[in-house]
């Protein structure tokens, strides 16, 4: 720099070029994008009080299945949501993955896991029924933001910690939520 403490033009077409490109890079980023809060429904001192440590469990009784969806930010049946979800093995680890709400147990919403996962191919559906995994295709909807062709596993049904639902993803239309309760229905002997 020179004594007067002016920068010559060349100087001061660098500083230039490195704003822009700190701008350019700023906005490259790729944007989170929007989240729809989701508000848990009453009775959050029992649901802390009875499972401090987290996950709640794998839900293995009957309920009934009922469609009601609102729009009021709480997970409600038929509406599919976005939350953490514990890997079988292992409750202290899991994956953020979109669960169809289908009932509720007390505090809990009941759920069942998506995936985009095609389980039509015989290999992939002699290994599930080896396993005893079951899947029924829902189609497409707003909840994969690909648009890729989603399946409900439906013999794994998820207790969900209301607090840990991390926002909406879309609602499931009624016919092919009846087709997911019919095989509750059927299968685990819900009404």
């Amino acid at each position: 720099m020179p004594a007067d403490g002016r920068l010559n033009p060349i100087e001061s077409m660098r500083g230039g070029l490195r704003r822009v490109g700190l701008r350019l890079r700023r906005r490259a980023r790729p944007r989170t994008p929007r989240r729809t809060p989701v508000r848990a429904p009453g009775l959050v001192a029992e649901v802390r009080r009875a499972h401090p440590e987290g996950y709640p469990g794998d839900f293995t009784g009957t309920s009934t299945v009922d469609y009601a969806p609102k729009d009021d930010h709480v997970p409600d049946p038929g509406e599919i949501v976005w939350t953490w979800v514990p890997f079988e093995e292992d409750h202290s680890m899991g994956k953020d993955r979109p669960v169809l709400v289908v009932a509720y147990d007390g505090p809990y919403p009941l759920a069942l896991m998506l995936t985009s996962k095609d389980h039509d191919d015989d290999e992939v559906r002699q290994s599930d029924e080896a396993e005893g995994r079951d899947f029924v295709d829902i189609g497409s909807g707003s909840w994969d933001r690909l648009g890729r062709q989603s399946e409900v596993r439906t013999d794994r049904v998820i207790r969900l910690d209301p607090h840990a639902v991390r926002r909406e993803g879309g609602v499931l239309g009624r016919s092919r939520y009846e087709v997911v309760a019919a095989l509750l229905r059927q299968i685990r002997g819900w009404t």
